[in-house]
């Protein structure tokens, strides 16, 4: 007679079932493993052929640059390849306000300046110039990253990848840092119509100020921001103080850094905070904002990251197996843009890619006199961030962790068509649907009665201000370049 050795309950972390004939493994994470996941890749048609200026640093070529290059390296037959339309102007007032869309839809550079009080009312100028066709680029990218959230809210991808997003600094009423529309926050939104909780993560050298900005009042996203910090770096905001508040207190995590930041310092700093606090925070899902300006060599970065490096952090959030939405960012030197996103496709594919860029490539002469996927970036600027201060950050960080006291909960109800003004719209139906009684007495107890029952949601109700019904913050987030927040 054999006997079966059978586990104790303290030497497995999980019961065991006598009847099966071996252990049962755990699930990881909510999707399927991700060695060969589904791949959904968004380049909205012609938006890399949109001019900020011809001095300007910000080159929307560097889009069109990254798509041939996904394509020299064949990457495209790994994945689907989606075109997506424009976002409709009501699409863009989910987060936007209406005179500032207005305002963008009208603007061209021949009327610009007869628009002066307009002009600066909604921040355009040097940095956010008027150029030809402004509200269609917009209207692309934007419509873009809100496909890609729709396909990951659907369960038909497991990463969502749209380059031509993440365009963070973009304001509720206003333009900043060369956004116009922000499509980072529409896309939150959108994912949260059926998520309860999204993680978004900024590893762009700018501090994601718009993003935070939007949601510094909510518990259902929790914003954290990798970047360099000081008062005369734009935007002068992300410092450790910056927490969120009211529901949304200690749900705004900041990391700020010095110039000059490497490969080993900033991975260890990376992956030491990002998984207590997806462990903490439980998200459905994460958004991945990849600037790439945080590389080395930038024309206006100062860190001294390579592209393994950068996409080191991708491999490290992609391995957590929750549906990813990956957009693009800052990132002023165009070849390394493209040779950083189209690695970090194939990081997404689960790829290694040739260090010699395909002779099929298209624009190739961008890419020399090297030719190759990793040139050296690396060392050109002195590192100030000492392993001391790095290590306070840590600490910092993980301290502010334990005060969310786990993840928090949404009541299950039925999704809004329109996430932002869904309570509005009830209290408009229950006054039409009383109008014809006579009795007005009678008429406003059960007016009463009805707009009771809306309020027994409070959380919902301070979460739709979160997203644009109230008139401040709650505290000023201080900082060189500040408007007057008006989320």
């Amino acid at each position: 007679m054999t006997i079966t050795d059978y586990p104790t309950f303290s030497e497995s972390p999980f019961f065991f079932d006598r009847k099966a004939p071996s252990l049962p493994e755990e699930e990881e994470g909510l999707m399927r493993p991700h060695n060969a996941p589904r791949v959904a890749y968004y380049h909205p048609k012609d938006v890399g052929n949109y001019h900020y200026g011809e001095r300007h640093p910000m080159r929307p070529h560097r889009m069109e640059l990254t798509n041939q290059l996904v394509l020299g390296y064949n990457l495209h037959e790994k994945m689907t390849m989606h075109s997506p339309r424009k976002a409709t102007e009501t699409e863009l007032l989910e987060f936007h306000d209406n005179d500032y869309v207005d305002f963008l839809k009208r603007v061209t550079p021949k009327n610009a300046q007869n628009l002066t009080k307009d002009w600066t009312k909604f921040n355009v100028g040097d940095d956010c110039p008027i150029f030809h066709d402004l509200f269609s680029f917009c209207q692309q990218y934007a419509g873009a990253s809100l496909a890609a959230a729709r396909k990951l809210s659907s369960n038909s991808t497991d990463i969502a990848i749209n380059w031509s997003g993440g365009l963070h600094h973009a304001k509720k009423g206003e333009a900043s840092g060369f956004c116009y529309v922000n499509d980072i926050v529409l896309a939150i939104l959108e994912l949260l119509r059926h998520q309860p909780r999204v993680l978004y993560i900024d590893i762009d050298i700018h501090h994601g100020d718009g993003v935070q900005e939007a949601f510094y009042l909510s518990n259902r996203v929790l914003t954290v921001s990798f970047h360099k910090y000081s008062a005369d770096f734009f935007p002068g905001t992300g410092n450790l103080s910056e927490i969120g508040s009211d529901l949304g207190k200690y749900f705004s995590l900041n990391v700020p850094l010095q110039d000059g930041i490497d490969d080993e310092s900033y991975i260890s700093l990376f992956k030491s905070i990002m998984e207590p606090t997806i462990t903490t925070f439980q998200p459905s899902s994460i958004v991945l904002q990849c600037g790439a300006d945080s590389l080395g060599c930038d024309r206006l970065g100062t860190f001294n990251l390579s592209i393994a490096a950068h996409g080191e952090c991708v491999r490290f959030i992609k391995s957590f197996n929750l549906p990813l939405l990956i957009l693009g960012g800052g990132g002023y030197r165009q070849s390394s843009v493209a040779r950083c996103w189209t690695y970090e496709t194939g990081i997404c594919l689960g790829l290694k890619l040739n260090n010699s860029l395909p002779e099929n490539c298209n624009y190739k002469e961008f890419f020399g006199p090297d030719y190759l996927l990793h040139p050296p970036l690396t060392g050109k600027i002195q590192n100030l961030n000492s392993k001391k201060n790095l290590e306070k950050i840590r600490i910092i960080i993980k301290e502010k962790l334990r005060y969310l006291n786990g993840a928090p909960s949404v009541q299950l109800q039925e999704i809004p068509n329109d996430l932002m003004g869904f309570l509005n719209v009830e209290e408009k139906s229950i006054n039409e649907k009383f109008d014809g009684d006579d009795d007005e007495n009678l008429k406003d107890q059960r007016i009463a009665n009805s707009k009771s029952k809306l309020n027994e949601n409070d959380l919902l109700e301070k979460e739709l201000n979160s997203f644009g019904n109230g008139d401040s913050l709650g505290q000023p987030l201080g900082g060189a370049r500040r408007k007057t927040v008006r989320i």
